[in-house]
């Protein structure tokens, strides 16, 4: 797989063959998806963030949203809601890539962000090891 930063879409290869090719939405200012190689570490069909989500109170409520546990607190009497990340898969200790939202623009935590359907197809199509080069 090839991610491109500056276009905000990935490709991928089988081989030497282009298989496909998403839009994406990876890590906003501050928090920007890391350039380089890698490889996919670990795959998750139902992962859930252990850093990220809602602070929820017993009946649902969100009380607060899109939350960082290391830095915002907990409000008394509410739950951490983790944020669900279906397809995951990881290619650094905190970044993978995964189903998300798309708003046009670089918009995650850090995380690649894939529409619905080419994340189920990616997280089918690769294996633990295949190849992830991320580029300006």
């Amino acid at each position: 797989m090839v991610i491109r930063l500056s276009e905000q879409k990935i490709y991928f290869y089988k081989g030497r063959q282009l298989a496909g090719i998403s839009p994406i939405s990876s890590g906003r200012e501050g928090m920007a998806t890391r350039a380089g190689n890698f490889s996919v570490m670990e795959k998750d069909m139902h992962h859930a963030s252990s850093l990220f989500g809602d602070y929820v109170s017993r009946d649902g409520t969100v009380l607060k949203r899109e939350i960082d546990v290391r830095k915002d607190p907990r409000p008394p009497g509410a739950f951490f809601d983790a944020a669900r990340m279906p397809y995951f898969m990881r290619i650094t200790g905190a970044t993978g890539m995964h189903e998300g939202y798309l708003p046009g623009y670089p918009a995650s935590h850090g995380c690649i962000r894939l529409p619905h359907r080419m994340a189920e197809i990616f997280y089918r199509e690769s294996s633990v090891g295949t190849p992830v080069k991320i580029v300006p």
